[in-house]
């Protein structure tokens, strides 16, 4: 989905004591940049889901350099022994993504974890820099960072200036209450007769509209809710207000996992592609066009897919609904006139 709408569904979804703890770390780092503070792993192993305070479920995972894709990196990345990523989660950050962790001071998230784990398999060392969103980008266009991993649409616009290594769809999803017996099956003809929330300026919102236009065509009835804030959303969704709730896809993830021990506990009931219905949306890591580090970057995600440690990755954040069976270079993005 267009990157403005996927973040500002994903950052609208932090509770209140996350927000206040990225906040606070965020703020610390004047210019747009901060060097993020990040876990140390033994020879060998990546542990995902470190300090997420619920999100995930912390899990060590074997992983190696593979000396034949480290070869394909350009030498100057591959003599420098480390592997730059950038993240765009200043100020606030967005769960289950990337967040300030537990202890008030590691970056954490899905995405952090996903660059370690492909640093691994280039044999590198992976250094994380943590930078607004605006400044995430000015870092690869100047060099300063060899990559990013940081929710980032894979759009046709942005390969003008960039390569991408595709490593999740790019989805939006429903939330329902654990209880409910509804589901969207791949299917807007299934929302008929329900009441659903969405948040205002969403490209979820714009999907879930031209589902509405298209029912009432039919002399079917779709009710949009909308509300002020997510707590907002969540009470209606408790209290049968709302049949469910259209959010951004990890965004969902990440509310279940806080919902888990509630009273009322959430679950997913289907995702759709931010794209739209004639394209699945992708999720990218995204380099400098023309940097040669791409290719050796699908490769090593390739070799996460193959040998099971992708899997487990997306299952530690509550993410496997969002797997790709294989990473391609600059495969078709988001086109020009929905960029």
């Amino acid at each position: 989905m267009p990157t403005q709408f996927s973040r500002r569904s994903l950052i609208r979804g932090i509770t209140a004591a996350t927000a206040v703890a990225t906040l606070a770390t965020g703020l610390a780092a004047c210019g747009g940049e901060s060097d993020a503070a990040t876990t140390t792993d033994a020879a060998g192993t990546v542990t995902v889901g470190r300090l997420s305070n619920g999100a995930a479920k912390e899990t060590e995972l074997k992983v190696s350099e593979v000396k034949s894709i480290s070869a394909e990196l350009p030498d100057s990345v591959r003599k420098s022994g480390k592997l730059t990523i950038a993240v765009g989660a200043l100020p606030d950050g967005f769960p289950p993504l990337a967040f300030v962790g537990s202890d008030q001071k590691t970056l954490t998230g899905a995405e952090p974890d996903f660059g370690r784990l492909v640093a691994a398999v280039l044999g590198l060392k992976p250094e994380v820099k943590n930078f607004t969103w605006e400044n995430m980008f000015v870092g690869i266009d100047s060099s300063k960072v060899d990559i990013a991993f940081s929710n980032i649409t894979d759009t046709e616009e942005r390969k003008k200036k960039y390569d991408f290594a595709s490593y999740r769809k790019d989805n939006v999803g429903f939330e329902v209450l654990k209880k409910s017996t509804w589901n969207f099956d791949g299917d807007y003809e299934n929302l008929a007769g329900r009441t659903v929330a969405v948040d205002n300026g969403t490209n979820q919102e714009k999907i879930l509209l031209e589902w509405q236009a298209k029912l009432k065509k039919e002399g079917k009835q779709l009710t949009v809710k909308h509300f002020a804030s997510k707590n907002s959303t969540y009470l209606a969704l408790t209290g049968g207000k709302i049949d469910a709730y259209f959010a951004a896809n990890p965004g969902v993830a990440y509310h279940i996992t806080q919902t888990a021990t509630s009273p009322n506990p959430t679950r997913s009931a289907g995702t759709f592609s931010g794209a739209g219905a004639t394209l699945q949306g992708l999720i990218a890591a995204t380099t400098k066009k023309d940097s040669g580090i791409a290719k050796p970057v699908a490769d090593a995600i390739n070799h996460l897919i193959e040998n099971g440690q992708y899997a487990k990755w997306l299952a530690a954040w509550n993410l496997s609904n969002e797997a790709l069976a294989k990473s391609e270079v600059n495969p078709p993005g988001l086109p020009l006139d929905n960029s």
